[in-house]
């Protein structure tokens, strides 16, 4: 077996993740991935996996096969063995499946053969700030598209693979990180992340934002986006114990802040285009006017306004793999025409 380093300059990174051991990288944020090319047959890593509730899966894609990983319940290294088929060339990508549900950090990759180098990454770059439909929750429920939640599913479903945010980059191309946390609203002390404490507003920035791990900013000169989806708003209605539309100082407080929010992104992404968009799953309409007050107020041309054709229509659970999938197609498309791409 030839034991190859986390840090080897061939493999490839993508996604807000904690570098600074490089031969330790931590995964945080959902759909963030490592990938690489080698020939022989047999793969073994080393991962050493942190549970917050429920994250023992992890995603793969070996040859153009994508499976998953069981992973152990403490926080010692193990090693995890990778089914491999034939001698020849294969390419492997690990990821996030799940959100806060844990964190993992990867300690090591043995192979038989010899690492290889990849194409490049896609030079187009994509950001996606939102909640649990841009992380992909439940996702894999696709017993139940078009309808509710299951009533019981322990992030099993779970699978950011699928979420829009990379179905669309695989369809671009694009290389894509997922600021994306299920439950998140704009305001802490709203939403349902961490019972409500911990809103976009405290985690946008940063590179650890999980609640049992102390909290770190993230440098935002590692990854400048050409465009930044900000699809926030579906879980804001919900503030303490009351829900319902936002009226009076709380809708301005509101306003307010998500434009706070966004400008402070377009300084710190100086040539990015941004699109304000909520998803299919139901919400009320006057969320989506919400926005176009927003997109209004802000007044850049590089502020658009983007609404899915069943935007808070289609569906009162999470959208499924096939839902997912037909708004990554619309927003595709609205890109590829958009920016003559």
């Amino acid at each position: 077996m030839c034991r190859i380093s986390p840090a080897d300059s061939r493999i490839q990174y993508m996604g807000r993740i904690d570098r600074s051991d490089p031969e330790a990288p931590a995964f945080i944020w959902a759909g963030s991935l490592v990938q690489f090319a080698f020939t022989g047959s047999m793969l073994r890593l080393t991962v050493e996996n942190h549970v917050c509730y429920n994250g023992l899966q992890i995603g793969y894609v070996l040859d153009g096969k994508e499976a998953q990983l069981l992973l152990a319940q403490d926080s010692a290294p193990h090693d995890c063995e990778i089914p491999v088929t034939g001698e020849g060339m294969h390419r492997f990508t690990l990821f996030k499946r799940q959100d806060s549900t844990h964190w993992y950090r990867l300690r090591g990759i043995e192979i038989t053969g010899k690492l290889l180098e990849l194409p490049p990454l896609p030079s187009y770059r994509i950001e996606c700030f939102g909640d649990s439909v841009t992380a992909g929750s439940v996702v894999e429920a696709t017993a139940c598209v078009g309808a509710s939640d299951p009533p019981v599913y322990d992030s099993v479903y779970d699978n950011a693979w699928h979420s829009y945010a990379m179905q669309l980059a695989r369809l671009i191309p694009a290389q894509v990180h997922l600021t994306a946390q299920g439950g998140i609203a704009l305001f802490d002390n709203t939403g349902y992340f961490d019972n409500g404490r911990y809103g976009m507003e405290t985690a946008y920035d940063k590179l650890w934002y999980l609640p049992y791990v102390p909290m770190q900013k993230w440098d935002f000169s590692r990854y400048q986006p050409d465009l930044v989806i900000m699809a926030i708003g579906q879980n804001d209605a919900h503030r303490g114990g009351t829900d319902g539309i936002l009226t009076g100082a709380e809708r301005e407080q509101w306003l307010s802040r998500y434009c706070a929010l966004l400008s402070d992104l377009a300084e710190k992404y100086p040539e990015a285009d941004f699109l304000l968009t909520l998803t299919i799953l139901m919400h009320d309409a006057d969320w989506e006017n919400l926005l176009d007050e927003a997109c209004e107020r802000i007044g850049s041309p590089r502020v658009k306004r983007f609404r899915f054709t069943r935007t808070g229509k289609a569906t009162p659970g999470h959208p499924r793999i096939p839902e997912q999938c037909e708004m990554a197609c619309e927003l595709a498309e609205y890109i590829r025409n958009k920016y003559r791409m």
